[in-house]
């Protein structure tokens, strides 16, 4: 007699929306409880446009970062590295090239592919998820919360490194940085129709982590 193997085939949870709406903290909280993998795809452009600040490349040098996106390894730099102005900027720059993008993007799409068989779901979080990179998956959240809400979360989470930073800047920079991710013509940040729209402002993280997890739970997968 032989053993059935049971397939499991992994349901896609793809988590979009701009900085500081707290799709991290969210992603890791989903992870934690439904015993799921995650990838932050945000933390993949942030380690690029960091290893290309550490070998001075400019963000308009597109061959040679799309070099350094192709042999990238996100686990060799700490949060400090990672999440800063500098970096948040960089990383905005360099998201919307489409050579940059397509040496992160196999990477993104493999990920699932790992654990098809183990976990039953599998989270990905970042910009364009929904819409560009998993289209077709299973549950798509879209997050947004006002940019002065996103601001003191951000400053809370960016004053654990530098103490100097300052709420006003933040929010200069969330702007300035919504406006680019929107209007690129490169995978631009809006919801994917199917999505799910989750705003924030209003509620906790706690709140919102509640009201994804319901959400979830109604597919009864």
């Amino acid at each position: 007699l032989t053993k059935e193997k049971i397939i499991i085939m992994t349901k896609i949870i793809a988590i979009d929306g701009p900085a500081g709406v707290g799709k991290s903290t969210i992603a890791n909280k989903l992870s934690k409880y439904l015993d799921a993998p995650v990838l932050m795809s945000g933390k993949l452009y942030r380690a690029v446009a960091c290893e290309a600040i550490i070998q001075k490349k400019n963000p308009t040098n597109i061959k040679s970062i799309e070099i350094i996106a192709q042999n990238i390894d996100v686990n060799i730099y700490s949060d400090e590295q990672l999440y800063n102005d500098q970096i948040d900027q960089f990383s905005s720059k360099i998201s919307s090239k489409k050579p940059i993008r397509q040496a992160l993007i196999n990477l993104q799409r493999s990920f699932p592919k790992n654990f098809r068989k183990s976990k039953k779901f599998c989270i990905i979080e970042g910009r364009d998820i929904g819409t560009v990179i998993f289209p077709k998956a299973d549950i798509k959240i879209f997050m947004w919360a006002s940019s002065e809400v996103r601001a003191i979360r951000r400053l809370e989470q960016v004053k654990k490194v530098n103490k100097k930073a300052k709420l006003t800047s933040i929010q200069k920079s969330i702007i300035e940085r919504d406006l680019r991710d929107m209007s690129r013509k490169l995978a631009p940040l809006i919801p994917a129709a199917d999505s799910y729209l989750c705003d924030n402002s209003n509620y906790s993280i706690e709140q919102s982590f509640k009201t994804i997890l319901k959400i979830i739970k109604s597919k009864k997968y």
